[in-house]
Parts: C-alpha cells; structure tokens; sequence
C-alpha cells in the first residue's frame, strides 16, 4: 500500500513537471517570436512609391535611396513613380496599403505639398497627420531667391526696397498656388512687409524659364535648378532661404542674415509607411537611413545635387511634420491662399 501512494505521488510529481517545463517552453516561444519576427525583416522587396515625375528631385533621392537600402538589406527596393493632384494620387495609393514595411512613401514633407497640402484642400483622400507613420527625414535643401539682370537690385535689402517703393509691381514666378515657391515669397512678404504679384504657373520649370527669359522679374527656386542660370548670368542671386549658406553658393548670404532672422523655407524629403507599421519597422527603416546619410559617397552624391544627406527618428519626424503643417496652414489662411 505504502509503495502504491509512493507511485502515485511519483506519478503526480512528474506530471506536474512536464506541465510546468511545458509552460516555460511555451513562454519563452511566445517571447522569441516577435525577436524573430523583428530579425527577419525584410523577407521579400521592398516599394518606395514616388508621388512625382521620374527624373526630379524627390525622384533622384528616392532611387539614391533604394539603391542604397537594397544592398543594406539584402532586399530588392524598387521605385515606382505616381504623380498627379499635388501629390495626393501617390501619397493615398502609399495611405491605403498594408502597414507591412513594404510599400512605403519618399515625398517632399517639409515646405513642400504633404504639408502644404492641408491647408490647401479641404477634402484630401487621407489625414495626413493620422494615416502615415514618418520613419526619417532624407535630405534637405535650401532654396534661393533669384531675379532677372534687368532689375537694378543686387542685395536682397534692395529688392525689398523696391518692392515697397513699388508694391505689387514685382512680378514673382511660382511653380502654382499653395507651392513651395508661392509660399516662400507669401512668408518673405510677411516678413518684410514688401508686396509683390504671383504669377503662377503649372510648375516651377516654365516659371523659372520666364524668368530666365525676363518675363517675370523675380522667383525662389531650388538651388540646384537655378545654379547653371545663375553662372550663366542670366540669374542673379540675393539670398538663399534655409539657415545656413549653400555649398554650391557660397557668397551668397540667407534671408535671416540678410536682416530677417526668423525666415527659414528648409525643403526636406522624407520616408513615410502606413499608418499602423509596427514600430520595429519604423525604427530599422530610420537606422538603415542613418547609415546612408553618414555614407562619404552618399554624402559627395547628394551634395553635387546641391542637397545635403540627413536623418532622424521617427518621433522627431513626426513631430517636425506636424509643426510644418500648422506653419503653412497659417501662411495660406493669411494670405487667402487656395488651390487652383
């Protein structure tokens, strides 16, 4: 008797065990999981969708990019351009995708039409603030403020003096009503008091032709677009727009030294995914993109496109988007500016 309770205890004992190393097993699959879900991505290619025209800027940094990313993750990372209204045909295919990590979105986001477009258009397909999650700004690059020989100013104090001698007798090209262009001029109007007349046109390249040609007396294009002019004498160049002097223009000062110390139009690409991309996603999209922008080669390629090679967390990006958004939803609000 004594040794058949001995059996069973035995018997309970042990079953008690298996149950609890079997728990533990099971405890520690359901912890490896996610490890190995987060280590195994990506596991196919990866699409960057380009809401533009092959052959720009955004387009360019894109392709930089996944040339980049593809040798890093060992992943194919193809582009595919989809332009069209402002932006919002490639932004809304990249806002309804699966938040997987494998369609994601290289778009001008600051001073540019993701957020810009907000404050442009009241019915947009998507939020923009919820329906993507930013991984990591790109590149930046400033713009510059350039007029026609024939317009006796050489400085920008000048220009301004002249504007206000003459107020809406300066015609400025823009790329389009609620563009970067547009709304660097808008920003320097409030800035200087100085009143000028917008002319827009169906993008920044016939803007900046009529004015290479005289028909219109002044812009503020990207710095690269606008160099070979400018070296050519058929621009001439008074300040250029972002915080600091641009490398391909070194002589040439910015708005804030120029007498303005708060103006600051910095255009800066960025990568955005879905809204709902797991966060370990996010994060190791944003730390591949530190790698690149901290690459020699990348860094000399991105600055003969006259941009510079940049990165950032998600959560910063994010939060820069969103002040970027409320900055220009004033500036349109102010100045009665809408899309046409």
């Amino acid at each position: 008797m004594i040794r058949l309770i001995q059996k069973i205890t035995l018997r309970k004992a042990l079953n008690h065990w298996s149950v609890s190393v079997a728990a533990a097993a099971l405890g520690l699959l359901c912890a490896l999981a996610p490890a190995s879900a987060q280590t195994d991505y990506p596991t196919r290619s990866i699409k960057i969708v380009v809401p533009y025209t092959a052959g720009g800027n955004v387009d360019i940094t894109a392709r930089i990019i996944s040339k980049k990313l593809s040798e890093q993750l060992g992943q194919q990372v193809i582009v595919e351009n989809r332009p069209g209204a402002s932006t919002i045909i490639g932004s809304q295919s990249v806002a309804k995708s699966p938040p997987d990590g494998y369609t994601l979105l290289v778009t001008g986001t600051i001073t540019s039409a993701h957020t810009m477009n907000p404050g442009l258009f009241a019915n947009l397909p998507y939020d923009t603030n919820k329906d993507f999650a930013p991984v990591s700004s790109v590149t930046q690059l400033s713009l510059i403020v350039v007029v026609h020989p024939s317009l006796p100013v050489k400085t920008l104090a000048e220009l301004i003096a002249l504007a206000k001698a003459q107020p809406k007798q300066i015609n400025v090209a823009t790329g389009g009503s609620g563009g970067s262009s547009n709304l660097a001029v808008e920003l320097l109007a409030m800035a200087s008091g100085a009143r000028f007349t917008a002319v827009h046109y169906k993008g920044n390249a016939p803007g900046l032709a009529d004015t290479v040609a005289g028909q219109t007396s002044m812009m503020i294009e990207t710095t690269s677009t606008a160099l070979p002019h400018i070296r050519g004498g058929k621009l001439r160049a008074l300040a250029v727009t972002g915080v600091k002097r641009s490398p391909l223009l070194p002589d040439v000062p910015t708005v804030a030294e120029s007498g303005y110390p708060d103006y600051n139009v910095t255009f800066k690409l960025g990568m955005l995914a879905p809204a709902g991309t797991p966060s370990f996603i996010l994060e190791k999209l944003a730390g591949e993109i530190a790698k690149i922008s901290r690459d020699p080669v990348t860094q000399k390629t991105f600055a003969e496109q006259g941009s510079e090679a940049i990165s950032s967390t998600p959560k910063a990006f994010a939060a820069e988007i969103e002040a970027d958004i409320i900055k220009w939803t004033d500036v349109m609000k102010k100045n009665g500016i809408k899309a046409e």
